[in-house]
């Protein structure tokens, strides 16, 4: 069960780092991003210090906000967003096909909601790997208390030079987390590299859409609002994603933008205007209450000094990835299932 406390979320933020360095820690992030004149090569070339100073400062908002699972999802009318989350989850599951005696590979698993959902629901031994310490530790955490400690674990390592060898695994799949990787392409290429011949490779990725103009200035202000409130490095084109697979050498069995089809938005529980009960934290009322929370244990320093700054730029994501989604310029599940080839006889 997620921590869901306001205490709880004070006392998570930043993660592994020193209460007394989060502030020094939120200024070098934002120093990363473009909002604050910093540089795509930089970040590219920081993209791991990018990454995990991102989530050691909001993972507990993620917790306290979404609960385990920290990704969108799409949703039918008079289902509710969890609900919606654990179908975009299974969905993932089901068309890599997963069954007793797979090994799985979760690129990039958070803290492991997905993780502990597909094990559940596939019956699948699952490896989460991230370069997060702090997720480690909950994540592993969250796997004795679900149950799947025995069956499931973490690795902490980049997923642009994982730790296992070639052909290793039955199946990998990545949830909104290789937008983190610097370079496409290499990612993809060491994903193949794992994955043993004929076995599928499934993800959703964050993706501007063809709609992206980066010539125009609000489009630009938008994207840079994502990117420093995700820590990400960039945010690719849906077309650079599939030049990218078929250059690591994957067959991509298909692809498709799945946001559209959707009865109601994935970025609808995003409106600040919207009312729900069932997601309350997410409105725009219950997002004024957690600011409100989090300035009052700042300032009694039960949240260390930073804290407010974290929600604020948490805040600038959550309007941007709405203001993205209105005007269909963002995705942030463009899917794709692909599979390594089996290997030809010499």
């Amino acid at each position: 069960m997620s921590k869901t406390g306001a205490l709880d979320l004070a006392a998570g933020v930043g993660g592994t780092i020193e209460k007394s360095q989060v502030l020094s820690a939120v200024n070098k992030y934002e120093k990363y991003h473009t909002c604050y004149g910093g540089k795509e090569e930089e970040r590219k070339a920081e993209y791991r210090d990018v990454a995990n100073k991102y989530y050691d400062l909001a993972t507990s908002f993620y917790e306290y906000g979404w609960g385990e699972s920290f990704h969108v999802a799409r949703r039918w009318k008079g289902e509710s967003l969890r609900e919606g989350m654990k179908r975009h989850e299974h969905f993932i599951a089901s068309q890599l096909a997963l069954k007793p005696g797979l090994k799985v590979l979760d690129v990039g698993c958070g803290i492991g909601g997905p993780l502990r959902e597909i094990a559940r629901f596939s019956y699948t031994c699952i490896t989460g790997l991230t370069d997060n310490a702090y997720h480690v530790k909950r994540g592993q955490e969250l796997n004795r208390i679900a149950g799947v400690d025995k069956t499931c674990n973490f690795v902490k390592a980049d997923f642009m030079q994982m730790p296992f060898p070639d052909n290793t695994f039955d199946a990998a799949y990545a949830i909104e987390s290789t937008c983190h990787a610097p370079d496409a392409y290499e990612c993809y290429k060491e994903i193949y590299r794992i994955l043993k011949p004929g076995q599928h490779f499934a993800a959703y990725e964050w993706c501007m859409t063809d709609s992206f103009d980066p010539n125009n200035q609000e489009h630009r202000k938008i994207k840079a609002d994502i990117e420093i409130g995700n820590g990400l490095t960039d945010i690719r084109l849906t077309g650079q994603l599939i030049e990218a697979l078929k250059r690591a050498g994957f067959e991509v069995i298909w692809e498709k933008d799945l946001g559209p089809d959707s009865d109601i938005p994935w970025y609808a529980h995003m409106d600040k205007k919207r009312l729900s009960l069932t997601s309350f934290r997410t409105t725009g009322i219950g997002r004024w209450i957690t600011s409100l929370t989090v300035k009052a244990l700042e300032y009694v320093r039960l949240a260390p000094e930073g804290s407010v700054r974290v929600q604020e730029f948490l805040l600038q994501a959550g309007d941007g990835l709405y203001e993205g989604g209105r005007r269909e310029i963002f995705t942030p599940m463009y899917f794709f299932l692909a599979r390594k080839p089996i290997s030809k006889s010499p």
